[in-house]
């Protein structure tokens, strides 16, 4: 039997819980960036029941592919944890506000409308947070050894606002997407009219990433 190298397995199940989550809880934080363009009422409960029964499980992607890289890569997670803490932190409060607004927005209709803006809040800062966590990672953290190096702020540049934002339109897009296929009638008329401008638009963030990374000065 050949040899089978075990760090690349373990990195194509990474690679693979990654992607899942981004299309799977890509879908659920795209639905609620664009909560606030639904009508209040039949709109937004239909869209929230679209997703309810596979809000949780889209979520265990992540924690997949975190647990993962602590499991198989221990020294790649001492180094990229203390890089990332404050994206990462608001990604995970993001993710909690909106698992809150979900289920707190049937539980106390008296304050239907403040779970909404909790829900699509939550879901802006949860994709934009993991977003920069992606470009920062992109264009390189400082490790001169075997250890972090830079500071608290080392994420935060022009390149990774630019991922943020490109990641908002194609989550929103994702999200336009679930809606056309499973709903009808005048939410998903709606979808259809958010998805042509989304769409372009997410292949123009694609361009822009692509034509920054040349310019990215690496740090490794």
């Amino acid at each position: 039997m050949s040899h089978i190298d075990l760090t690349v397995v373990w990195a194509c199940i990474i690679a693979f819980a990654i992607a899942a989550y981004v299309v799977m809880d890509g879908f659920d934080l795209g639905i609620g960036i664009l909560y606030s363009r639904f009508v209040v009422g039949r709109e937004r409960d239909t869209a929230m029941n679209s997703i309810a029964p596979v809000w949780d499980g889209n979520e265990t992607w992540l924690v997949l592919g975190g647990g993962g890289l602590m499991a198989a890569f221990p020294l790649a997670y001492a180094i990229i944890l203390p890089a990332l803490y404050a994206p990462l932190i608001a990604m995970l409060l993001g993710l909690i506000l909106c698992g809150v607004a979900f289920e707190f927005r049937w539980r106390d209709p008296a304050h239907r409308v403040v779970w909404d803006v909790a829900f699509s809040g939550g879901s802006v800062l949860a994709t934009f947070a993991q977003s920069v966590t992606l470009g920062a990672l992109w264009q390189g953290i400082s490790v001169p050894g075997r250890a972090y190096s830079g500071g608290w702020w080392e994420w935060l540049s022009a390149f990774s606002i630019l991922v943020g934002v490109a990641l908002l339109v194609g989550y929103a897009l994702l999200g336009a997407c679930w809606l056309i296929w499973k709903t009808d009638g005048r939410l998903q008329e709606t979808a259809f009219t958010l998805a042509r401008p989304l769409a372009i638009a997410t292949v123009l963030g694609i361009a822009a990433m692509s034509l920054a990374t040349p310019f990215l000065e690496a740090k490794y």
